[in-house]
């Protein structure tokens, strides 16, 4: 009888007490890899000013962002900012008045460590049982890992092919810090995150040394401009431009533009000639209709009216 109810215990204490398992996986790329590039991303294409082109139709040319990393995130995020700027996105090139091209000149991280202690290290086995592998053994270290993104974009009109707007070189950083002391951390830090984090858990202190959002100035080669169109030409033949005979030279304007173009100059920059003064009225040549009703001089009976 004891022993009965010592299999019963048993199988009760089997059925309350269980076991499972977890199945955790990484992905190709880590979190904070993918966190640094596009944090890169969203502040260089914020420094870009579209505002130029605002209320124009415009065609994204991207080919020449192919080989970039994250691609799809730094087009989709210039095309939203040329919306957000007001321009006027158009799928077909060839309905587009002006073409906005994109280039990238690094998207990417790099790291950085810095260990103060007992590296880790591999030493020749000379007792038998001796351990061959020394573990790390820090009393301080310290990993900086940084994206950036490095963008430019120009942008002419694609009737004239004359330039339009240009960004110059915008380059952006973002940074993720971690820093063991006396084997305790990492304590986690940089501009990817919000508040300074211990071992991935918020400590809810404000970031410790954070370099804050960068801004640097646009770096050499090409810098911001905005050019005036003008007139490649002045002739008296066909042009690019709808002109009719009593619209004035400021007031001429290209195929699918909205607003008109202002002072238009020819390219030696001398002033255009000031249009034709008007002739005198031209007599009616038939077929066009008189202002007043001409007068008849015999009726159909044979007389004279005065009206």
């Amino acid at each position: 009888m004891q022993s009965g109810k010592v299999v019963y215990a048993v199988c009760l204490i089997s059925l309350v007490c269980g076991c499972g398992t977890t199945r955790v996986t990484d992905t190709q790329r880590t979190a904070t890899e993918q966190l640094l590039v596009s944090q890169a991303v969203d502040q260089a294409v914020s420094q870009l000013d579209f505002r130029c082109l605002a209320g124009k139709p415009v065609y994204f040319d991207y080919q020449y962002l192919d080989n970039t990393i994250d691609r799809g995130y730094l087009i989709s995020s210039l095309r939203q900012h040329l919306l957000a700027c007001g321009c006027i996105l158009q799928e077909d090139r060839s309905k587009a008045t002006y073409v906005v091209e994109a280039r990238s000149g690094a998207v990417g991280t790099d790291r950085h460590s810095l260990l103060i202690g007992v590296p880790q290290m591999n030493v020749p086995t000379i007792v038998p049982g001796q351990p061959s592998f020394i573990p790390e053994i820090p009393i301080a270290k310290k990993t900086d890992q940084k994206g950036v993104a490095k963008v430019a974009v120009f942008a002419y009109n694609r009737i004239t092919g004359l330039p339009v707007f240009q960004s110059g070189v915008v380059t952006s950083t973002s940074t993720a810090k971690d820093t063991w002391f006396l084997g305790i951390g990492p304590i986690m830090r940089g501009t990817i995150r919000d508040n300074t984090e211990f071992a991935g858990a918020p400590l809810g202190l404000p970031l410790l040394g954070s370099d804050g959002e960068e801004r640097p100035p646009v770096v050499r080669v090409d810098r911001p401009a905005i050019w005036n169109e003008t007139l490649p030409f002045w002739s008296p033949g066909p042009s690019p431009m709808q002109m009719t005979s009593n619209t004035a030279p400021s007031e001429w304007c290209r195929p699918g533009e909205l607003p008109p173009i202002e002072s238009l100059v020819p390219a030696n920059g001398t002033t255009p000639p000031p249009p034709p003064p008007p002739g005198p009225p031209t007599p009616n040549a038939g077929g066009q209709a008189e202002t007043e009703p001409a007068r008849l001089n015999v009726s159909g009976l044979g007389i004279r009216s005065d009206f």
